[in-house]
C-alpha cells in the first residue's frame, strides 16, 4: 500500500510541476465561474428601451407607466436605427417602438401596432411579457370606450373613456395571497454555474492528463517499477490514485472557491462531496482508459480534450439541461456528467439530502467502475506486454 501511495504521489507532483496545468486545473475554471456569474447570473436588471415620437396621452401614460414598474432599467431613445442597434449589441433586453400619431390612429379608432425588439436567444421575451401586460391593460381601457362611442352612450373617445374610468374605480379589487408550504431555496447567480464549470473541469483535465500516463510508459518509468520488487497491480493501482487525486483536488478547490469567494451554496455538504468524489472518479477512470489505448501523448491529449469538451456539451456543462428538449436531456443522460448535475441541481435548488441523490450517485459510481475495471485491464496489458 505505501508503493501505491508514492506512485499516486509522484504522479501528481510531475502534472503540478506543469505551470500551463496549474492554470487550467485552478485558475481557468474560477475565471469562467466568474464570467459565467456576471453574464447570466440572475442579479442583473433586465434593460428595456423606449422609443416614443409623440406627446399625446395614450403615449404618455405608456411611457409613464413602463417608467414606473421598477422591474428594469428604462431608457428613452430617439431614434429607431439606434434601438435596433442598442438590442443587436447586447445593450438592451428589449425595444419598444411606439409609432408616429400613435394618439391620432387611436382617435380615428384604427388599431395601432406597436413594435417588439429583442434577440432571440436574450431574456427580452420575459420583459416583453412584463411590457405586453401593461399596453394590454390600456387596450382594453380603449376597447371599453370605444364600445361606449359605437353604442351611442358617449359623443366621443375622450368621454367615454372619462366614463370608463369613473367606472373602473368602483369594480372590486382582487387580493391574491402566495403562501408556500415549504421553504424555498434561492439560487444565486453563481451556483449552476459554479457546478457546470467544476464537473467540465474535473472531466477535461483528467482527459487531458492522460498524456502523461502515455510518456511514463513512452519513457519507459513504468517497466523500470516492475523491474523492482513492485507487481503490476500496484503499478496501475498507483497510477489510478494520481489520476484520481489531481480530478479530486481540483474539484474540492472549484468547490471551496465557489463557496469562499462568490456565495455559491453547495446545498447538504456530505452529499455534495460525495458526488465530487464520484465524479473524480468517473474521469479518473476515462483518462486510465485514453492513456492505455493510445500510445502517442499528444494525440491522446487533443483527443481527450475533444472528448471531454463534446461530452461536456452534450451533458449540460455549456447549455442548462432545462433549455434541452424531452429527447436531447434523454440523450444527455448518456453521459456521467448530466447525472452530476442533476445532483447537484437537486442539493442546490431543492435542499436534498443524501437519499435524494441515491440514484445519480448509483449511476456515477457504476460509471466510475466500469471505466476503471476496463482501464486497469488495459494499462496492466500495455506495460507488461
Amino acid at each position: 500500500m505505501r508503493k501505491v501511495f508514492a506512485i499516486g504521489k509522484t504522479s501528481v507532483v510531475r502534472l503540478m510541476r506543469d505551470r500551463l496545468n496549474l492554470f487550467f486545473v485552478f485558475v481557468l475554471p474560477t475565471m469562467l465561474i466568474v464570467v459565467i456569474g456576471v453574464v447570466f447570473g440572475s442579479g442583473i436588471t433586465p434593460r428595456l428601451g423606449i422609443l416614443s415620437a409623440g406627446d399625446g396621452e395614450f403615449e404618455t401614460e405608456i411611457v409613464e407607466e413602463l417608467m414606473a414598474v421598477g422591474v428594469f432599467e428604462t431608457t428613452l431613445l430617439t431614434d429607431r436605427a439606434e434601438v435596433v442597434q442598442a438590442v443587436e449589441r447586447g445593450e438592451l433586453e428589449l425595444g419598444v417602438v411606439i409609432p408616429e400619431a400613435f394618439d391620432d390612429t387611436i382617435a380615428a379608432g384604427v388599431a395601432a401596432e406597436i413594435e417588439y425588439l429583442a434577440r432571440p436567444s436574450g431574456s427580452g421575451f420575459e420583459v416583453q411579457a412584463i411590457v405586453q401586460g401593461i399596453i394590454d391593460d390600456q387596450a382594453a381601457r380603449i376597447r371599453a370606450g370605444r364600445f361606449l362611442v359605437e353604442e351611442g352612450l358617449a359623443p366621443d373617445l375622450a368621454a367615454a373613456l372619462a366614463v370608463v374610468d369613473a367606472a373602473s374605480v368602483g369594480v372590486a379589487e382582487v387580493e391574491v395571497e402566495l403562501d408556500s408550504t415549504g421553504p424555498m431555496a434561492t439560487v444565486g447567480a453563481f451556483d449552476l454555474g459554479a457546478a457546470q464549470n467544476l464537473v467540465l473541469f474535473m472531466f477535461v483535465t483528467s482527459l487531458a492528463a492522460s498524456a502523461a500516463l502515455i510518456l511514463s510508459r513512452k519513457l519507459g518509468v513504468s517497466k523500470r517499477m516492475l523491474s523492482t520488487p513492485t507487481s503490476a497491480t500496484t503499478v496501475v493501482a498507483g497510477e489510478t490514485l494520481g489520476r484520481f487525486l489531481v480530478a479530486l483536488t481540483q474539484g474540492l478547490f472549484i468547490a471551496v472557491v465557489a463557496a469562499l469567494a462568490f456565495g455559491v451554496d453547495w446545498g447538504y455538504l456530505p452529499a455534495a462531496l460525495a458526488v465530487i468524489v464520484a465524479f473524480a472518479a468517473v474521469g479518473t477512470g476515462a483518462a486510465m482508459l485514453i492513456g492505455s489505448t493510445f500510445s502517442n501523448d499528444e494525440q491522446a491529449g487533443g483527443i481527450g480534450t475533444f472528448l471531454g469538451l463534446g461530452l461536456g456539451a452534450l451533458g449540460g456543462c455549456m447549455v442548462p439541461l432545462e433549455i434541452f428538449s424531452p429527447t436531447m436531456r434523454q440523450v444527455a443522460h448518456v453521459t456521467p456528467h448530466a447525472w452530476a448535475l442533476d445532483a447537484f441541481s437537486e442539493l442546490i435548488r431543492e435542499d436534498a439530502g443524501f437519499g435524494d441523490i441515491l440514484n445519480e450517485l448509483a449511476v456515477l459510481v457504476g460509471f466510475a467502475t466500469v471505466l476503471i475495471l476496463l482501464a486497469a485491464w488495459r494499462f496492466r496489458r500495455s506495460i507488461t506486454a
